[in-house]
């Protein structure tokens, strides 16, 4: 096997991890798509995939990566959460890396509610607003599955 087809099956299962990896919330979907792409890059000499492309590829990850912490702030600003169910949910979705994927689900949730509560909200004001970020993070897989889709035509576009 050369190297291009071996490459070529490295950038393949990279992009399938990184599909996966877009819907599971503690996977670095995009993330993973980009290393894809480097390698690919990297393997043919920047042939037709040179830095500016690479740029604009690492600038989606980056929005992706931003999106999945601050997606579930603006649902529970949304919803009407105030500024300390918004830094809540903030702090859960930080908290929530170091629990896996359940974790990642419930931190801006939990976070969101207890920011309320802690405000001097009534449960049913903290609970609407750990809905609004929970509604928010689930839009965020969205847009990160989107994102992740994006980046995967633009490849398949340029090479």
């Amino acid at each position: 096997m050369d190297l291009h087809t071996a490459a070529a099956f490295a950038v393949a299962a990279l992009f399938i991890a990184g599909l996966v990896g877009s819907v599971v919330p503690w996977m670095p979907g995009p993330l993973l798509i980009l290393a894809g792409a480097v390698l690919w890059a990297i393997v043919t000499d920047f042939a037709r995939l040179g830095p500016g492309r690479l740029a604009i590829l690492a600038a989606l990850a980056l929005v992706a990566f931003l999106l999945n912490f601050v997606v579930g702030a603006v649902g529970a600003r949304r919803y009407g959460g105030s500024r300390w169910g918004v830094v809540g949910a903030i702090v859960g979705a930080v908290v929530g890396l170091f629990f896996g994927p359940l974790g990642l689900l419930v931190g801006p949730v939990a976070g969101a509610v207890l920011g309320e509560i802690a405000h001097g909200a009534t449960p049913e004001g903290g609970l609407r607003a750990g809905v609004g970020a929970l509604l928010g993070l689930l839009a965020g897989l969205v847009a990160d599955l989107v994102i992740a889709l994006a980046m995967i035509g633009l490849f398949l576009w340029w090479v």
